[in-house]
């Protein structure tokens, strides 16, 4: 029986696709290739992200390029996604779901606590985590830390997120997971994880 949700942020609760698509399009305009679309960016998008750098460039990372291209690629995106807004349904599913349910994000965590405060949107969560030290790498080790701080078993926990990498990381602390379309990640590879796929938040919360 699912007892607690936890949220992915970026690409599932916050709907920021322009902004990160923006902000990569930023960060690779010296290295002269087209701009991306939606779709282009869903095309290489993978975690960590600086394999979807090297599938973009078609080469490796120089020592030093991916810290430079992060950093380039935050200041950019904390810019663009200023204007952004949660998702569509995201204020009624959180309000509507009578059990527990906390965010873990792959977001930096100063960031993210302001952002949601922006929103009104705190007293949903019993618990928040986002990075603190590097951002960019896979999620399955911050989401047994998150869990671990939770009073509740595995079992009993959906994640919901928009990524391969959520999947994974579910799958890794024995939670279950629904993912979602509306950001990062195409439905076709979503769809490869063998997850349940669905293309908004109130359908995911439907799946428990």
């Amino acid at each position: 029986m699912t007892k607690h949700i936890i949220w992915d942020w970026n690409g599932t609760l916050f709907h920021d696709i322009d902004a990160v698509v923006g902000a990569t399009n930023e960060v690779f305009r010296a290295y002269e290739l087209a701009p991306l679309t939606a779709d282009g960016f869903r095309a290489v998008y993978t975690r960590p992200i600086w394999l979807a750098y090297e599938r973009l460039l078609g080469r490796p990372l120089n020592e030093g390029e991916w810290e430079t291209l992060d950093a380039g690629f935050h200041e950019h995106y904390f810019r663009l996604s200023a204007v952004c807004g949660l998702a569509e349904d995201a204020l009624a599913t959180l309000a509507g779901w009578t059990g527990t349910q906390s965010l873990c994000s792959m977001a930096p965590h100063s960031h993210l606590l302001t952002i949601i405060e922006s929103f009104g949107i705190t007293g949903h969560f019993n618990r928040v985590d986002g990075l603190v030290g590097a951002t960019g790498g896979e999620k399955a080790a911050h989401m047994a830390a998150h869990i671990q701080a939770l009073d509740v078993e595995p079992g009993q926990v959906l994640v919901i997120g928009d990524s391969v990498d959520d999947g994974i990381a579910a799958r890794h602390v024995g939670a279950r997971a629904v993912l979602y379309t509306g950001g990062m990640t195409s439905r076709a590879e979503l769809e490869a994880t063998g997850l349940p796929v669905v293309d908004t938040l109130a359908e995911a919360v439907d799946h428990i």
